[in-house]
């Protein structure tokens, strides 16, 4: 069996120690390639050559962003029986799709998941969404989460670290910079159905949407990678009625309100519209500005060692 492993050197829970672990253990199993990414868009381009040269398992050693590039390089091609298989071996600050997955959020765990699939081929089909022309595993987005994003990378590209600190603070900021009268979003689904007056729109392709440390928050907690795709879109920006419904969101058992908000589960597609260009993010990284985005759901797209 082949097996390359994509490893991000600079991931925030990542060593070197880990690295030389999972190089080790997963030498023992199969015949192994170690490649560590150099640059964005790095990772995408080794699992294209992965998925193009028949190598069997494409293992993601890093945080949600790797894994995310993974994924679209192995759908370079799109959906097709010789996709290689999805290893995941979480070293992000946050790691949505590991924990959502139910996989160990840490290295050494998750490596051993990755060892015993090997040896008795355990997979699960997961379904994966696309934007555009871009895959996502977890969730995209348009306006006001996108503008923390980039807000955030802006800082960190100043040095400072990923931290729940340093979104909250982004995420304050932001909220007293964007517009919160004039809702500049429409969605329109592919059943017909139109909504407007909306101020920013979060896609989810699993459920939770993220994690504030090791609570989880649920928008669209009937969202999973079986059914199609969650739309969760705000109405309202008063702060009062946003934290409170976020709130209402963290735990076990979340309680999605409707009064200020548009809540939907399944949905095959969509297409979200905007008034000017604004800030889109995939997987929590930021796009860039758009206008238009295009949505919908592949099912059973990658078939993840679990």
């Amino acid at each position: 069996m082949r097996v390359l492993v994509v490893s991000n050197p600079r991931a925030t829970a990542t060593t070197a120690r880990e690295r030389d672990v999972l190089t080790h253990a997963l030498g023992s199993a199969a015949e192994l390639e170690v490649v560590e990414t150099a640059n964005r868009g790095h990772a995408a381009a080794l699992a294209c050559r992965a998925m193009r040269n028949g190598t069997d398992v494409v293992v993601a050693f890093g945080g949600d962003g790797t894994v995310s590039e993974v994924v679209n390089g192995l759908l370079t091609d799109g959906v097709h029986d010789a996709v290689p298989a999805l290893g995941v071996v979480p070293a992000g600050s946050t790691n949505v799709f590991a924990r959502a997955l139910g996989l160990p959020n840490n290295p050494l765990g998750a490596t051993g998941v990755v060892l015993d699939s090997l040896r008795t081929g355990s997979r699960q089909a997961v379904s994966m969404g696309r934007v555009d022309d871009r895959w996502f595993v977890f969730s995209a987005g348009m306006g006001y989460d996108s503008a923390i994003v980039a807000g955030v990378e802006r800082q960190r590209r100043k040095g400072k670290k990923s931290t729940h600190l340093l979104y909250a603070r982004v995420g304050v900021r932001e909220y007293f910079a964007t517009d919160r009268r004039h809702p500049k979003v429409h969605l329109e689904l592919a059943d017909g159905r139109r909504y407007d007056d909306i101020h920013f729109v979060v896609i989810t392709n699993t459920d939770p949407w993220t994690f504030v440390g090791k609570r989880p928050i649920r928008p669209t907690p009937e969202t999973g990678f079986d059914t199609g795709l969650g739309v969760y879109a705000r109405r309202r920006m008063g702060a009062p009625g946003i934290l409170f419904s976020m709130a209402r969101m963290i735990g076990d058992h979340p309680h999605i309100g409707r009064r200020g908000a548009v809540v939907e589960h399944n949905v095959e597609g969509l297409t979200v519209i905007a008034d000017e260009p604004l800030p889109v993010q995939v997987d929590g990284d930021y796009v860039d500005l758009r206008e238009r985005l295009v949505f919908r759901t592949a099912p059973a797209a990658i078939h993840v060692l679990i």
